[in-house]
């Protein structure tokens, strides 16, 4: 099959995905038909829980390993589709239904550039990995199978960037925040009120920054998400709770952060993870020089992905664009996807680590 065959094999594939419901932790069904589908093709395919992957033909444990890893699990559709989000509709050079962007079209074009790649001998071995609970970064997804997997040397994680190269990314952490009170009349003035000794902890939240800046990713950013006090409106609250979204650069850990948080505030403070740490993968990796060469743009992005659970370097790439993401009418564009497959087997064929 030539490549532009594979290319319109892919949109067909996506068009299947998308018929499926795949949301986070209900992603059987459509590793059901990934399976099948890697089968048919002639491969091995390997199975944990609602993860799929499969090596490269002569998987040779001597070479370097590159992984290829999206996600196949998605968001619930928001409210405002005008479409139906599991009936895939190609309009205008638009392919439209929930996980199009998000990352089904990563997801078929890794896998059809890996057919691609393996046709040929590489000085690399591949792993392909179709993967679940991304978006809500659950265990039993790439978290899970890195530990099933070979030694990797180096990841592309597809998500939608443009194709440009996302070379770092900020972690998260996210943090429960607890002021005590004592409980009174609010017509008296006993008691003492949560919600006012909580106001010094938030008001440190929003202004403190960090020291260290990251070029690429900037500032530590701590943001004030949620709050609640209070049972009624005559009762003094002798307790305000509040939840802070960190959003960590590569220059702090998760738990150095904490730590310092720690240092600054009054209240009780606890994370409820610190896996999910900030990366960072330097300009001067062969990966990343090819595709400055081929023309991509460098740069850090925002948002998290499954990148922050992988402890070797990484590179999060891929068609589409982030801000169509978890939106209504979500859609990619079919030159999107025959230029990822295009770019990714640029950036990797031939390729020496």
């Amino acid at each position: 099959m030539n490549l532009q065959e594979e290319i319109n094999d892919s949109i067909a594939l996506l068009q299947q995905l998308i018929a499926i419901p795949s949301f986070s932790k209900e992603e059987k069904t459509v590793a059901d038909f990934l399976e099948r589908f890697i089968e048919i093709k002639g491969y091995a395919a390997v199975r944990k829980d609602n993860n799929v992957w499969m090596l490269s033909p002569g998987f040779d444990s001597t070479k370097p390993t590159i992984l290829l890893n999206s996600h196949i699990d998605t968001v619930k559709p928001v409210t405002g589709w005008t479409r139906q989000p599991f009936s895939p509709i190609i309009e205008d050079g638009k392919l439209f239904g929930l996980g199009s962007n998000d990352a089904g079209a990563s997801v078929v074009c890794l896998l059809y550039s890996f057919f691609q790649l393996t046709q040929h001998q590489q000085v690399y071995n591949l792993i392909f990995a179709a993967t679940a609970e991304e978006e809500i970064s659950g265990k039993n997804g790439i978290e899970s199978l890195l530990q099933e997997l070979p030694n990797i040397d180096f990841a592309i994680v597809g998500e939608p960037t443009g194709m440009n190269l996302a070379v770092a990314e900020k972690g998260l952490m996210v943090l429960d925040c607890e002021v005590a009170g004592v409980a009174g009349h609010a017509a008296r003035n006993g008691g003492e009120n949560a919600i006012y000794r909580a106001l010094k902890d938030i008001e440190w939240y929003r202004t403190y920054e960090f020291p260290n800046k990251s070029e690429l990713l900037g500032d530590v950013k701590m943001t004030i998400t949620q709050i609640n006090a209070g049972s009624q409106h005559n009762v003094i609250p002798d307790k305000c709770t509040f939840v802070v979204d960190v959003r960590s650069n590569e220059l702090y850990s998760n738990q150095e952060i904490l730590e310092e948080i720690k240092t600054h505030v009054n209240c009780k403070v606890q994370a409820r993870s610190t896996r999910l740490s900030s990366s960072s993968t330097p300009l001067e990796h062969p990966v990343v020089k090819r595709g400055i060469e081929l023309g991509r743009i460098v740069f850090g992005s925002p948002t998290l992905s499954d990148q922050s659970l992988m402890p070797f370097p990484s590179l999060k790439m891929g068609p589409g664009e982030s801000a169509r993401s978890h939106t209504s009418d979500e859609y990619i564009l079919l030159d999107e996807i025959s230029e990822a497959i295009e770019i990714y087997i640029q950036l990797l064929d031939g390729l020496e680590l």
